[in-house]
């Protein structure tokens, strides 16, 4: 009995069943536009570890031998040099890796050596880099840190200029040699205080802000 009363009600219903079929399409015509745009950026993972670049001043701590540890800066060749070790490559490694492999040469000369390798000046590999141009008042290459932000590196280029226009800033990105470009609303995030402009950073990143119409 109910099903025949549910089909007496769709019978004399067309218009809610067109309403409804009507619905249905603009849902789907929003879905399919919205695919088209590029995904909101997102946060990387194993790429997100610090990689050493040319400048970064390193501590390097070898266990109870006081004279094989020190202090070096990595030349602009990306290599480094300390008692017993010479012309180590150090650019592109993580402190870990470069730890092992100081490890590995000191084998020849000291038994089971222990090595600990801490980076404390920044400035990473140009892969590693967030750069920031145009209407900021300090445009810079930012070394890159996990899980940094736009708001990270307004920060560390002091903000924007008067002359900014924040909210047609672009964020340029490039995976596998394909580059896409994403909107930032800046001035929302500086001025406002509106968090949800803010986005996750990825090294290699690329921000640029541009003039304000007059």
């Amino acid at each position: 009995m109910s099903q025949v009363l549910d089909t007496e009600t769709r019978r004399k219903n067309p218009a809610k069943r067109l309403g409804a079929w009507l619905g249905a399409m603009a849902t789907a015509m929003i879905v399919a536009a919205c695919s088209i745009l590029p995904p909101p950026p997102t946060a990387v993972g194993p790429t997100a570890f610090y990689r050493i670049g040319p400048g970064d001043a390193l501590n390097i701590f070898v266990w109870e031998n006081k004279d094989l540890s020190t202090t070096v800066v990595v030349d602009p060749q990306g290599r480094i040099s300390l008692p017993l070790v010479k012309d180590m490559p150090a650019a592109g490694k993580t402190a870990t890796q470069l730890a092992r492999d100081i490890q590995n040469r000191l084998t020849k000369y000291v038994t089971d050596p222990v090595v600990t390798v801490m980076v404390s000046s920044f400035v990473g590999t140009y892969s590693e880099q967030i750069r920031v141009v145009g209407e900021v008042s300090k445009p810079s290459a930012i070394p890159y840190r996990q899980g940094m932000t736009a708001l990270d590196a307004m920060i560390a280029v002091s903000g924007l200029t008067t002359f900014a226009a924040g909210n047609r800033a672009k964020l340029v990105r490039i995976r596998g040699g394909v580059e896409t470009s994403y909107g930032l609303h800046l001035d929302k995030l500086m001025q406002d205080g509106d968090m949800s402009a803010n986005v996750p950073l990825e090294p290699g990143d690329v921000i640029a802000i541009p003039q304000t119409y007059f």
